[in-house]
């Protein structure tokens, strides 16, 4: 299985880059996460964050893999707790399908996105600054993966 992370924005600071890679390198191999990083769009004075969202849609439109199941993370999405997540992942593990998860950039994801998303995620109600968005992502896979073979990493 594969998880393909599909992220717009670039230049994140290194904290961000090692706590990712971090994670990324304690994750197993027969789960295998790939992070996608996509350029902003560029911005000019007369451009509207609307067109930004539509070029930086179809930019990630592109990304994703074929047959890919997909998810947008959005502010609007469902919440799950830990466990649920856990969960979902052990669903995702026993469907043999590979997942790609949206990130949009600071204007958000496109109508497009979210139309072939089959499901949204809400990280948190709070809006979240792209740099915690990777970091917070990154360990809650492997938060939920621990949970799925009873590693002690996470502590009920």
């Amino acid at each position: 299985m594969r998880i393909s992370i599909v992220t717009v924005g670039t230049k994140m600071p290194a904290w961000v880059d090692e706590g990712v890679q971090e994670y990324h390198r304690r994750m197993p191999r027969e789960l295998k996460v790939d992070w996608k990083t996509l350029p902003l769009a560029a911005r000019g004075k007369n451009t509207r964050p609307a067109q930004y969202r539509e070029q930086e849609g179809e930019q990630i439109l592109k990304t994703i893999p074929d047959g890919d199941r997909v998810i947008a993370l959005d502010v609007r999405g469902k919440s799950l707790s830990t466990e649920q997540l856990a969960e979902s992942l052990r669903q995702w593990q026993m469907s043999g399908d590979n997942y790609s998860l949206l990130i949009g950039g600071p204007d958000g994801l496109s109508d497009a996105c979210l139309q072939r998303a089959e499901r949204r995620w809400s990280l948190s109600a709070l809006t979240l600054p792209h740099p915690l968005v990777r970091i917070l992502l990154s360990e809650q896979l492997y938060r939920a993966w621990t949970i799925t073979v009873n590693h002690p990493y996470h502590r009920e």
